[in-house]
């Protein structure tokens, strides 16, 4: 089935992306702490919490056997980081810190959910069509998005 095929070129997408950004926040991360919201306590803690759970997710989705729990350690790391998405979208310090605008950060904010659908998607071998459909259908705008930023 074509789609069981563009499914499993995704979750080999998805992984090395999330391997290779969990892997920056050990390389590089103040590029992460500069997004963090200043409530949050212990920033460079959580930039290498968040990394652990972004490699480990990535890991875990390329095997079947592991892939839901992989999967699922993706959403609880999509959530989790989304108020960071918020504080660049209405703070200009991580906005100029990182040379985006306001209105890039803006856009940027609801890719969330798509993330989050993708990984759902990949989190068991069957789901009603349409969500896989529908997966399928915002994979590629989702990953070109994040791959011109």
């Amino acid at each position: 089935n074509i789609i069981k095929k563009y499914k499993l070129i995704t979750v080999l997408v998805m992984s090395f992306i999330y391997i290779f950004v969990g892997l920056k926040h050990f390389t590089d991360p103040q590029y992460f702490v500069n997004i963090t919201p200043p409530q949050i306590q212990h920033k460079i803690f959580v930039v290498y919490f968040t990394g652990v759970l972004e490699i480990l997710g990535g890991l875990l989705i390329l095997n079947k056997k592991t892939r839901m729990i992989g999967a699922y350690t993706l959403i609880f790391l999509l959530i989790v980081v989304f108020p960071a998405n918020i504080y660049l979208y209405v703070s200009e310090t991580p906005q100029q810190l990182l040379g985006i605008s306001k209105t890039n950060a803006l856009i940027r904010l609801p890719f969330q959910v798509p993330l989050i659908f993708i990984a759902y998607w990949h989190s068991k071998e069957n789901h009603p069509k349409w969500v896989a459909y529908f997966s399928a259908i915002i994979f590629l705008p989702t990953i070109i998005y994040f791959l011109s930023i």
